[in-house]
């Protein structure tokens, strides 16, 4: 406490005499400094200060006056509004006695907040500033939580400029721009003071002061749309204002007694949540069709509709509703321009509107062909119009096609995505496949080398082969799922080989024109390997070249990455070693059989992946190291049982010095490292172990040399004595859990031992 007493000392004596504050890299600091108060002290802690009164006094006008300054350093802004924001939240758990006399001075923050952000709109239209709401995200969730102390006044004073500005702004015809722009303002902060609800324990009152705002935004939505005289910030106001009434009064955890209803059905006559829903509905069409230009409109809309979509009760409402059937019968450009060839530049967002449609779709589809048929029946028309195109020798117009050929895959991966069912997945598959699976590859072979449509198209194909939810489940009888891997494995292949012919492009769009789309490809293989749809060993039997084809492409390709860059990029790193994982696991064989050059390229791109920094390559490589280690130990114990297998001898043997080098780093980490997936990590040892008995011999000699006096060493004997203590030489897995133990046990010895060393080495 004494030096909590005279940190605060300092802090009034500056706020006493501020003249050194008006540089601004003195406020800046200053501002970072009151802000870390909080975070290095508890409320109770610092109410227990000499003279805390006067302390917050002096700290609630130094913030009322820097917010009012908001041209002076509105990078500092932030960290006063963290201050109170910490300040307040901390209040329910305060258990000090003293007053902390946040009820006295939050209103005032709040109200200099409010009211300085209305004052700026003038001066930004006037002198042509950057408008501070352009980074104001985070202030506006700070303000909420300081708002809700003292909510009542909080919402009197929004409604009281939020009715003035409406009535000045209906009235007045010089003005408007202005008023529409604190209008914007005034939106955007009772958005964010409803979103502040979740963390306060809440009562009916504020519940009907919540009721009162939304009911006034709604209203003059409303006149808004009727005049047709909204501006993108304003509706952009409107998106976000919708975002945070749904997180916090539309969904399962909602009481439905929620006196806002009650509100909103008095004064606007909605009277349950469904009504609601539909207005919400019927502005994401208003948006979707009339900002077709605005792609930060669009993407706003889509992602409300998206997360509306995914609530459980919500969604069922909303498919009831008019809107969402009109949406749902006349998904095209026509209805909806921003699905033109030409509309956006970033097509992305339609991934976003298929999705939160096709889970729309999906709700009580059933089996229900017809009514997909009905639904996917635009989207068939655009894929008949380019499949005629692209497979005649004269397409007229080269980059819109392609341009409709990204959009419509954008649409299919969240349609796919939305497809969580069997049944709705195989009324997709039946659709998509053979009718237009020619299209992906003849694609390929005319653009592969436009990064956007290859991405896009190996996209969808990653999600469409993905077994998420066991979606891929095919009669017994069906040749669905090795169908589905034939066209995974051209495509693939197709593009692979086309790749390959580029060459390298320059540093700057190495990962964009070529990793990139390797990297898909990965994920891809993977996803259809490891789907469990698929019995493998039907392609070999039956001399289908398929599944060879495709690892051997996946081969190619590796060598084509640079290790160093395989490790670079963290995208590339996840999938390549995803895949890895699962051939070691179910395709060891193909792994153990590859090229001595190939072989190694693997193995040491296993070795650097266990030091990686991201956990989950890191565990990935032990998994994969494991599978590789158990299947070359049990192929040389049968050679010992009579199996020839002098292949796998020479194997070994020539790869001695990696599978050494990974035995040592795999125990270093677990012994000496913050291991963060020692259970992982020790998985491999004992097999790394039993292949090298003698070097594992010599790293034990090497620790137990390195310690300094002979009761340290003969400590570290014991420890390694007990490491092994009834392992027997097999990786069955018993054994297996039981080296694991003594690992743990060890590991911990080995340090205590190290912190020994240290200890007496100080002494």
């Amino acid at each position: 406490m004494k030096f909590l007493n005279e940190l605060v000392q300092g802090v009034r004596q500056i706020l006493e005499s501020p003249q050194s504050l008006e540089e601004v890299n003195n406020f800046h600091e200053f501002c970072r400094l009151l802000a870390r108060l909080k975070s290095n002290y508890q409320l109770g802690e610092l109410v227990k200060v000499e003279g805390y009164p006067r302390f917050i006094e002096l700290i609630a006008k130094f913030t009322v006056t820097s917010l009012q300054m908001w041209q002076f350093s509105p990078n500092s802004v932030h960290y006063l509004l963290s201050l109170w924001q910490r300040m307040v939240a901390s209040v329910p758990y305060m258990k000090a006695s003293e007053p902390h006399l946040l009820d006295t001075f939050c209103p005032e923050i709040t109200k200099s907040y409010i009211t300085s952000r209305l004052e700026s709109v003038p001066v930004v239209l006037r002198d042509g500033l950057d408008d501070p709401l352009d980074d104001a995200g985070q202030q506006l969730e700070q303000v909420a939580t300081i708002g809700r102390c003292q909510y009542e006044k909080t919402c009197q004073l929004l409604i009281q400029l939020f009715d003035d500005c409406v009535q000045r702004f209906s009235n007045s015809a010089t003005e408007r721009a202005v008023l529409e722009g604190q209008l914007t303002w005034l939106v955007y902060l009772i958005g964010a003071v409803i979103g502040g609800r979740a963390s306060f324990a809440n009562t009916d009152e504020h519940d009907l002061l919540d009721g009162d705002m939304i009911c006034r935004v709604v209203q003059f939505m409303h006149f808004m749309e009727d005049k047709r005289a909204s501006s993108e910030k304003l509706d952009l106001a409107f998106l976000n204002f919708f975002e945070q009434f749904r997180k916090i009064y539309v969904g399962e955890q909602v009481h439905k007694t929620s006196k806002v209803y009650r509100k909103l059905s008095e004064v606007l006559g909605l009277t349950d949540e469904a009504m609601v829903l539909e207005i919400i509905i019927r502005k994401i069409i208003t948006n979707l069709k009339f900002w077709a230009s605005s792609e930060t409109i669009i993407t706003k809309t889509l992602n409300l509709f998206n997360d509306l979509s995914v609530g459980y009760s919500s969604v069922r409402k909303m498919i009831k509703l008019d809107a969402v059937q009109f949406l749902l019968g006349n998904h095209t450009a026509e209805h909806f321009p921003f699905l033109g060839v030409n509309a956006l530049q970033d097509l992305r967002c339609r991934t976003t509107f298929y999705t939160a449609l096709g889970r729309l779709l999906m709700v009580d589809l059933g089996e229900d062909e017809e009514r997909f048929e009905r639904f996917i029946t635009p989207i068939s028309a655009q894929f008949d119009l380019i499949g005629n195109l692209i497979f005649s020798d004269s397409i007229q117009n080269v980059e819109e096609t392609k341009r409709a050929l990204i959009g419509l895959f954008r649409d299919l991966r969240g349609l796919a995505f939305a497809c969580n069912s069997k049944s709705s997945y195989q009324m997709f598959f039946d659709w998509f496949y053979p009718s237009y699976t020619p299209i992906l590859v003849r694609a390929l072979q005319l653009w592969f080398d436009d990064p956007a449509l290859t991405t896009a198209l190996l996209k969808f194909m990653a999600e469409f082969v993905q077994n998420r939810t066991q979606r891929l489940q095919f009669d017994v009888s069906s040749p669905n799922g090795i169908l589905l891997f034939r066209e995974t494995s051209k495509v693939i292949c197709t593009y692979g080989e086309r790749l390959l012919q580029l060459g390298n492009p320059p540093k700057e769009q190495l990962y964009s024109r070529k990793l990139k789309g390797i990297s898909i490809c990965f994920s891809i293989l993977r996803s259809a390997l490891s789907g469990n749809y698929v019995n493998f060993g039907v392609f070999r039997l039956y001399g289908d070249n398929a599944l060879d084809n495709v690892l051997n492409m996946f081969v190619k390709l590796l060598l084509s990455i640079p290790l160093q860059d395989l490790m670079d990029y963290p995208k590339l790193s996840l999938s390549y070693f995803g895949l890895l994982e699962c051939l070691s696991q179910d395709h060891v064989e193909f792994v153990a059989s590859l090229e001595p050059q190939v072989f190694l390229f693997v193995l040491s791109s296993i070795s650097q992946g266990l030091t990686a920094l991201d956990t989950m390559v890191s565990t990935g490589c032990c998994a994969t190291l494991d599978n590789i280690v158990t299947y070359l130990f049990r192929k040389l114990t049968k050679r010992k049982s009579g199996e020839n297998n002098e292949r796998i001898v020479q194997l070994v043997e020539s790869h001695a010095p990696v599978f050494q080098q990974m035995l040592s780093t795999v125990f270093n980490i677990i012994t000496f490292e913050e291991c963060r997936n020692q259970w992982s990590m020790s998985r491999p040892l004992l097999g790394l172990i039993l292949l090298n008995e003698q070097f594992f011999s010599q790293l034990r000699q090497q620790l137990i040399n390195a310690q300094p006096n002979e009761k340290q060493r003969e400590l570290i004997t014991i420890s390694f004595r007990n490491l092994m203590d009834g392992i027997e030489p097999n990786l069955l897995t018993k054994n297996r859990d039981r080296f694991t133990q003594n690992l743990s046990v060890f590991r911990r010895e080995i340090n205590d031992s190290m912190k020994t060393n240290v200890v007496n080495g100080g002494l």
